[in-house]
């Protein structure tokens, strides 16, 4: 399967983050998936592209044309699609993608998840998503979502659309497990 990824293109974190993120790109080649990502050479991006490469995986860059000609893309991609902006791009991760991973990172990541998350609540995205909370990273977000939940601005099914996992094996053993969502969770009657 394609096993989209979002992740931080900072190179300025915490080890914990970035060997976390090589270990998913090296299990993701070990059990034989394809890592599709946003092509950026450094930070989680980067490392879970080279422990993919490492392995002997397949890396599928996804990245907007000003990006390649700022020259921030990953030359080493196996493959490498060329979209004309942002919008396309994360549409196309979501597209060609059999789960999506989120590891930490910025607005950028955050902003990932929380669109594929949106996605799947109204039946556009019907795949796993996986919240890899290395080292209690996403714990703020969790617990917001949880008020979201609490305080009815969701569904309480809703909590069920992502998982969360701890360690990047749990995170492939996951996207592997989950089944589909349930398209007709959308449909439930109002709060």
């Amino acid at each position: 399967m394609n096993i989209t990824v979002y992740a931080a293109s900072s190179g300025q974190v915490p080890a914990v983050y970035l060997d976390a993120a090589r270990n998913l790109g090296t299990l993701i080649a070990q059990r034989g998936h394809a890592l599709v990502n946003g092509a950026g050479r450094t930070g989680l991006m980067g490392a879970t592209t080279e422990g993919v490469l490492a392995s002997g995986g397949r890396a599928i860059g996804v990245i907007p044309q000003f990006m390649v000609d700022e020259g921030w893309h990953n030359t080493d991609m196996s493959e490498l699609i060329v979209t004309p902006d942002m919008h396309t791009r994360k549409q196309t991760m979501a597209e060609v993608s059999g789960a999506c991973i989120a590891l930490p990172g910025g607005v950028g990541t955050l902003e990932e998840l929380l669109e594929i998350i949106t996605w799947k609540q109204l039946g556009l995205y019907l795949k796993p998503i996986v919240v890899l909370n290395i080292d209690g990273y996403f714990n703020p977000l969790l617990e917001q979502l949880r008020t979201a939940v609490d305080q009815r601005f969701m569904r309480q099914e809703h909590e069920q659309i992502w998982n969360v996992a701890t360690t990047p094996e749990e995170a492939i053993r996951l996207c592997e497990e989950t089944p589909l969502w349930n398209q007709a969770v959308r449909k439930y009657a109002a709060l």
